[in-house]
C-alpha cells in the first residue's frame, strides 16, 4: 500500500502502515523460534520511526533482533531498509499466548 492510497501522500512511496506491518513481520518470524508447541505471539505495542521515504519497486527489508525476554514478553529492535540505505526504525513487543485459548477467547467474544 502507498501513501498516496491512504491519503497522506501525494506519491507513490511505501506508506508507514506497510512499514509497521514489515517490522511485524520481522519480529514475528524471529519469535517463533522461542515458542512452544501450542504457542504463538501477539502483537502487543509498537513504535516506528519513518526515517525516509522510499519509492515504490524499491526493495525494502526490516530487520528484527530481540531486546529482552520479560517471562512472557518478547522486546524487539527493528531496522527498516531499503536500497539506498535505512529508511525506518523502532521497537516492538509481542507477548507468548496459548494458540488454542486465543483462538477460544476470540469466538467467545464474536457471539
Amino acid at each position: 500500500m502507498t501513501a498516496k492510497r491512504i491519503g497522506s501522500a501525494g506519491s507513490k512511496i511505501l506508506s508507514t502502515p506497510n512499514m509497521v506491518a514489515l517490522m511485524e513481520d520481522a519480529a514475528l518470524e524471529l519469535a517463533k523460534s522461542y515458542l512452544e508447541e501450542g504457542q504463538t505471539t501477539v502483537g502487543a505495542e509498537i513504535h516506528c520511526r519513518h526515517l525516509a521515504p522510499t519509492p515504490v519497486g524499491m526493495k525494502v527489508t526490516a530487520t528484527a533482533k530481540l531486546r529482552s525476554i520479560e517471562r512472557r514478553k518478547l522486546w524487539f529492535d527493528i531496522e527498516v531498509n531499503d536500497e539506498k540505505g535505512k529508511c525506518g526504525e523502532g521497537s516492538h513487543l509481542r507477548v507468548i499466548v496459548n494458540s488454542k485459548a486465543m483462538s477460544e477467547k476470540a469466538e467467545k467474544k464474536a457471539e
